[in-house]
């Protein structure tokens, strides 16, 4: 399984990808699902890939070597694309011409045609903006009022990306978040594992600012797991009790508070 996610921010992207692929609970192995593709002062783009591993391969061979899209006989690149919303138009391509390809034989085989991708970046003279294309090769766009996007084994990860997300937080704190969102998912998924991949790219930089491998025993992402772990307990533990309980006779009973106000929380002052 994977686990991948992006947040678009003002000041740029931050994205991250976990390493671990199985085909069996025996057969483990390390793949880097975290693309750079990089020209510095021209383009800077990200790509995360979830879903079998042989169509990833071929799709990015293809983004990589360029093939023939969209009626054009040339070989078009990924590194060529003039835009970014071009860039994934030419992703979902590759994406519809392999499964073109090999859809009959995995239909053949019993195996579902899974792959998704998310795609951010820029390239000069556009936008800093983000994507996720589906297997099957369409794509939608992050937004300002959702500005993250996921792919792979998401619910964990969901809930943190959900309460703290916003396009006004700064780059630092983006990457931080994606952080602590795949900590969320490794923590209760075991097919989800080190090492773990992160990049960033500040809007209007066109080059990487971050580009980092994270291992199981880096010592500030070993840190950052304990303190979120820590601090979710003690947020619990502040967290009033629940105004319910029984009387005497064994009946249900609200406790008495305040209307609106959980008891120990002061109602705010306008």
């Amino acid at each position: 399984m994977t686990y991948c996610c992006a947040v678009l921010v003002r000041e740029g992207l931050a994205m991250v990808a976990d390493t671990r692929t199985n085909a069996g609970l025996d057969n483990i192995s390390t793949f880097r699902k975290l693309q750079r593709f990089e020209e510095r002062g021209e383009r800077a783009l990200l790509i995360a890939s979830s879903g079998n591993l042989s169509l990833t391969q071929y799709v990015l061979n293809d983004l990589t070597r360029g093939f023939a899209a969209g009626g054009r006989e040339d070989g078009q690149r990924l590194m060529d694309a003039p835009s970014m919303y071009a860039g994934a138009e030419l992703i979902a391509q590759a994406v519809r011409k392999a499964r073109a390809e090999h859809g009959e034989a995995f239909r053949d085989a019993r195996l579902d045609f899974d792959l998704q991708m998310l795609f951010g970046g820029q390239v000069d003279g556009g936008e800093l903006r983000l994507f996720m294309i589906y297997p099957s090769g369409n794509f939608i766009e992050a937004t300002q009022d959702t500005p993250y996007l996921q792919i792979g084994e998401h619910k964990y990860g969901k809930p943190v990306l959900d309460r703290a997300a916003r396009f006004g937080m700064s780059l630092s704190e983006a990457m931080k978040l994606t952080l602590l969102s795949m900590d969320s998912t490794m923590r209760s998924n075991i097919s989800v594992g080190f090492p773990i991949d992160v990049a960033t790219v500040p809007r209007d930089a066109l080059a990487l600012e971050v580009s980092h491998r994270i291992e199981h025993d880096e010592p500030w992402f070993s840190g950052v797991r304990r303190n979120w772990s820590a601090t979710l307990r003690e947020a619990h533990a502040a967290i009033p009790d629940p105004p319910y309980g029984r009387d005497e006779g064994g009946r249900e009973e609200a406790r008495p508070q305040e209307p609106g106000v959980l008891p120990g929380i002061q109602s705010a002052q306008t």
